[in-house]
């Protein structure tokens, strides 16, 4: 069988077993002179590597679970052509599992005083900052036989931003808030609700709208309309402690909380009213201030994007004085925390007279969907049991819950996938009762 390519390079150069240097063979090295010129003239050939010059390019950002491409450019100063393999390092989160030997390894050919690009393309699978690890480069010579390897550091951030999944509830959250506003034929009316305009009556107008002095001057009946207040303080309060590390499905409470504190943000910055956050614990994980409408949602997904939940018992007191700090006029404050018998009535309900007394409190809270799976189990004695078990978790939980209506704050108790838009219509259904 012909030889070709370094194979028969090798058998040209010395007697030796030639399927040695080809993966999956073995066999005796003979090694003999023009053999070892062969390999040090191939070593010499080899593209010094500790002289690259290598810069970063690319996406700076991405959502959890959308791509961000990393561009890589390799610039050869030397005046041999670099044949290189290159392994561009992540944390393992920057991928799928199984996915990183494919999308960190590249192979490039470089000449002399040349440059190329390469992309890496991540997947994260967590939130949070993803810092670029080092930049591994094997030079090969023309025959393959000796290569050189070095490191570079060539430093690169992406900060992998909340999936913000319950933006598809947002168009008819306004939708609805346009009736709320007056802008099409349902207005509602509450009190604390500011005057609007005025126009004919229509059949079915609530005769307390009419407008009698108006209608004096003119030969139609006009009634008043009325929209929601404008310009109010929402105070979105996140509670990073032990119990929203309770992972519910295949997240911790805390990205649920955080993905519908997003839509709430989005939907009251868009009915003009002014929109913070405030991350805590024992401590202020996250602070957002003063943003302008346009603002608020980079702003909280920026600010969201870091958080991660400490495995330690919140500060209700600590927590209650910072909220009162950081809204000292009248608001409402959403507080996303846990609805657990033992963390609200040793911690929040001591403390939450000084909340409800000055401001408007709605507390919204993740619910556990297996443990309403679970209550309706039937079947065998181990179902009866789980059964039983979840059920006395749910009166638990409605108890807390009434303990809190009875200090008047309004109760949000809903599943991952439900919290967002429930959420969304509480506030909704306070705004046009005129409670903001």
């Amino acid at each position: 069988m012909p030889l070709t390519g370094r194979a028969a390079l090798l058998a040209a150069i010395g007697s030796i077993p030639v399927g040695i240097w080809e993966p999956g063979w073995t066999g005796i090295l003979a090694v003999n002179g023009p053999l070892a010129l062969a390999c040090a003239c191939d070593f010499a050939w080899a593209a010094p590597v500790r002289r690259l010059v290598l810069t970063r390019s690319g996406d700076t950002s991405a959502r959890l679970g959308e791509t961000a491409d990393i561009t890589l450019t390799v610039t050869n100063p030397s005046r041999r052509t670099l044949r290189a393999r290159l392994r561009d390092g992540w944390p393992p989160s920057s991928w799928q599992a199984g996915t990183e030997i494919e999308a960190s390894r590249h192979r490039l050919t470089v000449p002399p005083g040349e440059r190329r690009r390469v992309t890496t393309r991540l997947r994260p699978t967590r939130r949070g900052d993803r810092q670029a690890d080092r930049v591994t480069i094997r030079s090969y010579g023309p025959l393959g036989l000796f290569s050189r390897q070095s490191g570079h550091q060539v430093p690169w951030t992406v900060r992998v931003l909340p999936p913000f999944t319950s933006r598809k509830h947002l168009p008819s959250k306004l939708a609805r808030l346009r009736e709320l506003d007056g802008r099409t034929s349902v207005l509602t009316r509450g009190e604390g609700t500011e005057f609007d305009s005025l126009r004919e009556y229509v059949p079915g107008d609530d005769t307390r709208s009419i407008d009698w002095r108006a209608t004096a001057r003119q030969s139609a009946v006009a009634v008043r309309t009325w929209r929601p207040e404008r310009d109010r303080h929402i105070l979105l309060v996140l509670d990073t402690g032990r119990t929203s590390a309770g992972r519910v499905g295949d997240a911790p409470r805390l990205d649920a909380s955080m993905d519908a504190a997003l839509l709430l943000g989005a939907l009251a910055s868009r009915a003009g009213d002014r929109v913070d956050l405030l991350a805590y614990d024992r401590r202020v994980r996250a602070l957002v201030q003063g943003r302008a409408a346009g603002d608020v949602l980079p702003s909280l997904v920026n600010a969201m994007a870091t958080l991660e939940p400490e495995l330690v018992e919140t500060d209700a007191r600590g927590l209650t004085a910072t909220a009162l700090r950081t809204a000292p006029r009248r608001s409402l404050i959403v507080l996303l925390t846990t609805l657990d018998a033992a963390p609200v009535e040793q911690g929040l309900l001591p403390v939450l007279s000084q909340l409800t007394q000055r401001h408007t409190v709605l507390l919204a809270s993740v619910a556990d969907p297996h443990v309403a799976r679970m209550a309706t189990a039937r079947g065998n004695a181990d179902a009866v049991y789980e059964a039983a078990a979840a059920a006395q978790a749910q009166s638990e939980r409605h108890r807390t819950a009434e303990q809190l209506r009875r200090h008047g704050v309004t109760v949000v108790d809903a599943t991952p996938d439900d919290l967002a838009p429930a959420l969304a219509d509480a506030y909704l259904a306070l705004k046009a009762a005129g409670r903001l």
